[in-house]
């Protein structure tokens, strides 16, 4: 195809992946974003020494589209110990993944909020899942996560005290009405890798994929949106501010919503998923001693989870600080103001941890994300748009038409990609 014009509308994960592969296959490749930097909802702010991505953002390593696309090691990633800690007042048990984490071995096997039963089932689970590839796991019949845990026999124990609050943070779904594909996958890449960030920040993500686009030969504009599509059988007329460009075809790689106002494609998911996650102070040497594990609110959902993100990162705060945060799940989050989420968090971390003072803990920023994921009920993989259903030379590139996660969002841009690069031919 070479000669031909692509634009890609989008520079986050899958609008940079998608450029670096049209570019490698031989296009004229030029990504338009919106945005003053790359990374649509993979972003980082650094202030006065501490780093605080946008909302809590972890890497699983084990991801098939990070191993591709990404190189880790350079990334020079700080990594989370396996397991949790269940917090609930006056209380706090660890539970750990004793094949991954033998050191943690036997706080594991002495933590009464898991039966016996529920740490047997769980290997058994993990063995189920590690036989199955993505497609497989996505590809087959579907029912919610609370249903799929509780066909598998677990506990209501363990549902409530580590389900819940655990994949509450990575579906943002307490209720566990999630699909079990998204629990059967992630917990797999649990299984066969780790999860950290980056020393620099999330945003150190698309910023290597900037790069290797660029290397490959794309141009990335910053400060200029697509703003509309116009265009028939042999290209596509597109409005970027008030000027007019005109391309081969373009791969649409923006939000949910803009996606599906620019194209028309019905099927792309915008109903929403929302969190808040703040982030606070402490002067240096308060530790929770997790062991690098995020805390799990077993006694109510806010918030539903505690990081100490300078224990796991020390570089994502200054020498003479601690760097908490805290993530509050729901659409009435977004509303609450920021001194009544910092009170919150103070009354909760007390009643973990009642012989220590958390009189200093101070809020230095919070993030109110109303579209951080798209919702993902049982079933809805099955309607997905794929990268060719806007038809007219536009393609999708997005999570959206495949699974909400940075894999989602890597793989959807290599497979635009390689839609473009296949009809050009």
């Amino acid at each position: 195809m070479d000669g031909e014009h692509v634009v890609v509308a989008g520079a986050g994960l899958a609008g940079l992946v998608a450029a670096r592969h049209l570019a490698d296959g031989g296009a004229d490749v030029t990504v338009f974003e919106r945005r003053p930097e790359v990374g649509g909802r993979v972003r980082t702010q650094k202030r006065d020494g501490f780093t605080f991505d946008r909302g809590f953002q972890v890497l699983f390593t084990a991801y098939p589209a990070v191993r591709r696309e990404l190189d880790v090691e350079a990334l020079d990633m700080r990594y989370f110990s396996p397991g949790a800690v269940i917090a609930r007042p006056g209380k706090r048990s660890t539970l750990s993944d004793p094949i991954r984490n033998p050191r943690a071995t036997v706080a594991s096997l002495l933590n009464r909020e898991v039966t016996t039963t529920d740490k047997l089932r769980t290997l058994a689970l993990r063995q189920h899942v590690g036989s199955r590839d993505e497609d497989e796991i996505f590809d087959a019949e579907d029912d919610s996560i609370r249903d799929y845990l509780r066909e598998w026999g677990f506990s209501e124990g363990y549902v409530e005290n580590f389900v819940a609050p655990f994949y509450g943070g990575i579906t943002l779904d307490r209720s566990l009405s999630t699909s079990k594909r998204v629990f059967e996958y992630t917990f797999k890449m649990l299984s066969e890798g780790r999860i950290g960030v980056p020393v620099d920040g999330i945003q150190a993500i698309p910023e290597q994929l900037a790069a290797k686009a660029r290397e490959a030969g794309a141009e990335i504009v910053t400060d200029r949106g697509v703003d509309r599509i116009d265009g028939g059988r042999d290209g596509v007329t597109l409005g970027v501010g008030d000027e007019t460009v005109e391309a081969d075809r373009i791969v649409v790689a923006t939000d949910p919503k803009e996606a599906k106002r620019l194209t028309d494609v019905e099927l792309v998911p915008t109903n929403a998923r929302s969190c808040v996650t703040q982030y606070y102070r402490l002067p240096a040497g308060t530790k929770l001693k997790t062991g690098n594990k995020l805390l799990l609110n077993a006694g109510d959902d806010a918030p539903n989870t505690v990081v100490p993100m300078s224990e796991i990162a020390p570089e994502y705060a200054p020498g003479d600080a601690e760097l908490l945060n805290a993530t509050f799940l729901g659409t009435a989050a977004l509303e609450r103001d920021a001194g009544e989420l910092a009170a919150r968090t103070r009354e909760v971390l007390e009643s973990w941890y009642p012989d220590r003072d958390f009189s200093e803990l101070e809020p230095l920023h919070t993030d109110r994300i109303e579209f951080a994921q798209f919702d993902q009920p049982p079933g809805v993989h099955d309607a997905l748009p794929d990268a060719r259903e806007p038809a007219k030379r536009r393609y999708l590139a997005g999570d959206y038409t495949a699974w909400s996660s940075i894999q989602g969002a890597m793989r959807s841009g290599r497979e635009a990609a390689e839609a473009v690069l296949q009809d050009a031919e």
